[in-house]
């Protein structure tokens, strides 16, 4: 077993969708431990350590869902990306308001699904904040990217690895109208128009941790057209 292999969960109770994925992962040359239950994936998760976890929305017993919002207690930083059957635009935004960091709706292309794997791990390896400042300020909150944490008027909260990179872009080009296909690739490794949802989604999670009024946003402002412009001000 190479130490340098990315280690990567599967969670998912479809043997055979599990066995391809399995398959396909392993050719491409990621470490995989596979099991079939959200209890399962949570004993895991607090004794190894995992570059990703790829988890599946439908489980039996405790659903995927849950699972992310547990996991994110258990560690703030992994990359999650979440598989569901369901193409309800309200179950994505439920993956992303838990933790995730991306979703892939069932049945999904094979080249796009390695695309997003090799792109989540890939900037979640390299990727380490610049000390722009240890804290940040803006409005009542203060952001610690080093440490993966900030304080709000709701208390101090834990930030993924996800967050941290979108604040840290957003904090560096301060002011700038930011295009979408700039933030898709910078932060999650692509860039396609078919995921602005996913983009649009996690900016209404920003803006829940550090908006007064999350409704009419001051700091994290959309530009319309163009994408999003981050402002102190």
């Amino acid at each position: 077993m190479s130490d340098d292999k990315p280690h990567i969960l599967l969670v998912e109770d479809e043997m055979h969708l599990a066995r391809g994925i399995c398959f396909n992962l392993e050719q491409e040359g990621y470490l995989v431990s596979h099991v079939e239950s959200g209890e399962e994936a949570l004993d895991k998760v607090k004794v190894e350590r995992f570059d990703l976890i790829i988890l599946d929305v439908m489980l039996p017993g405790i659903n995927g869902f849950e699972v992310c919002r547990k996991v994110r207690e258990l560690d703030s930083r992994v990359p999650v990306l979440m598989l569901t059957a369901r193409s309800d635009e309200r179950d994505r935004v439920t993956g992303l308001a838990e933790g995730a960091d991306d979703y892939l709706i069932k049945p999904f292309n094979l080249k796009e699904f390695l695309l997003r794997v090799s792109g989540m791990l890939r900037r979640s390896a390299w990727y380490r904040p610049e000390p722009i400042e240890e804290g940040y300020h803006f409005g009542d909150n203060e952001v610690y990217l080093l440490s993966y944490r900030a304080k709000t008027r709701q208390g101090e909260i834990d930030l993924t690895d996800l967050e941290v990179r979108m604040l840290s872009l957003f904090f560096q080009r301060e002011g700038e109208a930011i295009p979408r296909a700039t933030i898709l690739e910078t932060v999650w490794g692509y860039a396609t128009d078919a995921e602005t949802r996913t983009l649009d989604n996690f900016i209404v999670r920003l803006r829940k941790y550090f908006e007064p009024e999350p409704s009419r946003p001051m700091f994290f402002q959309t530009v319309r057209g163009v994408g999003y412009r981050f402002s102190r001000k």
